[in-house]
């Protein structure tokens, strides 16, 4: 038989924050979210930077910039790679307000904390998957249309089958963060 202080214990929390961290380290965006709780707080003062979202968007920019040289026109419609990472990005902010939402101190059990590190895990991984797609295909893809403009179409899709493996966290992330979890009674 169990007990309270084996299913609920102290330091469950921490988990659950870990999972928010994950989210948003290696695929979102920090926003303003100090008010969410204390251990979010502590996370967001840190400073930590969307991996995935950070070096898609920088790989496709460089790209875009010694691409503009050649074909200014080409500026406009190659900025696409660059607002996909940042998608990215946003499916890490999702689940870490979720997770953050979660988090308590009270009846908060480790099925439920690890629930959402796992969920924390799937889309902050699957997100720096994504963004190191997004930020590679980009980058060639758009180096690639300014000498060859048929390229466009197949650049496109390359992307939003990158982009793809990053939904697919999200969607495991959800799943995990919605699952009915057992509470510390």
């Amino acid at each position: 038989m169990s007990t309270v202080t084996e299913k609920c214990p102290a330091y469950s929390p921490f988990f659950g924050a870990m999972g928010a961290t994950a989210a948003v380290v290696f695929s979102g965006k920090l926003a303003n979210l100090l008010t969410i709780t204390v251990a979010f707080k502590l996370i967001c003062l840190f400073g930590f930077v969307a991996l995935g979202a950070a070096y898609g968007t920088a790989k496709s920019g460089c790209g875009i910039s010694a691409m503009a040289v050649m074909r200014p026109e080409f500026i406009m419609k190659s900025v696409i790679p660059v607002v996909m990472a940042g998608i990215i990005a946003i499916y890490g902010l999702v689940v870490a307000v979720l997770i953050a939402n979660n988090i308590s101190t009270e009846n908060y059990g480790l099925y439920k904390a690890f629930l959402q590190l796992g969920a924390g895990l799937s889309v902050g991984l699957s997100g720096l998957a994504a963004g190191f797609a997004v930020g590679i295909v980009g980058d060639a893809g758009v180096r690639g249309t300014a000498q060859q403009p048929r390229l466009y179409v197949g650049m496109i899709l390359i992307l939003i089958f990158a982009e793809v493996l990053g939904l697919y966290g999200l969607i495991v992330a959800l799943i995990m963060t919605t699952k009915n979890q057992p509470g510390c009674d």
